[in-house]
């Protein structure tokens, strides 16, 4: 992703992995394949591998500079996990990136979890001494409260996903105090704050950047690819409530269409960037270029 400035905040991101990932098919349970062929046609070329098949699939944290803070959207898959393949993603590149940013894990003051999903609080924690501990040692992590708590009580049921997830790249942090556990309507302050869009998991939560009259917005896993903005209605198959995620992308979609609102999806190939227009009753996604 090119570095973004609105007013006198800069966003860059990390990329973890990106690359073709996942057939539209296998992802999305209402797939059609004719509307598939339509809207691919007039989408951006990154998104999509004609040669292979598959959407292509970025996983990345962004880094959020305001005059105030540092902060950390979302923190991929993270180091020393065992993960089951194909999430066995190797560390090093994740590292690299932060490092190549001008970062050490001291300087971040908060990391947002816009959910409590496997590829976006991996970095939360890492394994010193056999114990899982903090990255981030000077941070305080932002959960929402009832995401905590949806996951922590399927981990007591031994439902999965989230397997360890919870234990370990969840619970250290309320263990190590650094933990704030928020309501839909927290706000850092008059630049960072959150918007409630459920669904994807129990209270999945857009993350929402204002300076200098603009505004973007992080949408996490509000949407996986391009093509569920020409169709909201195709959930995917790692969606907790299927029906209220397509509520959420299409009541988001509609607030931010055509406001000039800049669109920060975690899992968009490079530029990532775009912003929502309208076509006709439906919406577009066009990347920003230069």
């Amino acid at each position: 992703m090119q570095r973004l400035t609105i007013g006198d905040v800069e966003i860059t991101s990390i990329v973890e992995r990106d690359g073709p990932w996942r057939t539209p098919e296998a992802m999305f349970p209402a797939y059609d394949a004719d509307l598939a062929r339509k809207h691919l046609a007039g989408l951006d070329p990154e998104v999509f591998d004609q040669a292979s098949g598959k959407m292509v699939i970025t996983y990345q944290t962004f880094v959020v500079r305001t005059p105030k803070h540092l902060i950390l959207v979302d923190t991929c898959t993270g180091e020393d996990k065992k993960y089951p393949a194909p999430m066995d993603f190797p560390k090093q590149p994740w590292l690299d990136g932060f490092r190549a940013a001008g970062l050490r894990f001291e300087d971040v003051d908060y990391v947002f979890c816009t959910h409590l999903h496997i590829d976006h609080c991996g970095w939360n924690t890492r394994l010193v001494g056999g114990k899982w501990v903090p990255t981030f040692p000077n941070a305080k992590y932002v959960f929402h409260k009832r995401e905590y708590a949806a996951w922590e009580q399927a981990t007591a049921e031994g439902r999965n996903p989230p397997g360890e997830v919870w234990r370990m790249n969840c619970l250290p942090i309320v263990q190590a105090g650094q933990a704030l556990l928020v309501d839909d309507d927290y706000a850092l302050d008059d630049t960072v704050w959150l918007t409630p869009t459920p669904g994807h998991s129990p209270c999945h939560c857009c993350v929402n950047i204002k300076s200098g009259g603009q505004r973007a917005v992080v949408t996490g896993d509000l949407m996986h690819h391009a093509l569920q903005v020409r169709e909201p209605g195709w959930y995917t198959v790692f969606d907790w409530d299927t029906a209220q995620a397509v509520e959420s992308r299409r009541r988001f979609f509609a607030s931010v269409a055509d406001t000039g609102t800049l669109i920060l999806p975690i899992h968009f190939p490079n530029p990532t960037v775009g912003r929502i227009g309208t076509d006709g009753a439906g919406f577009t996604y066009r990347f920003l270029r230069g």
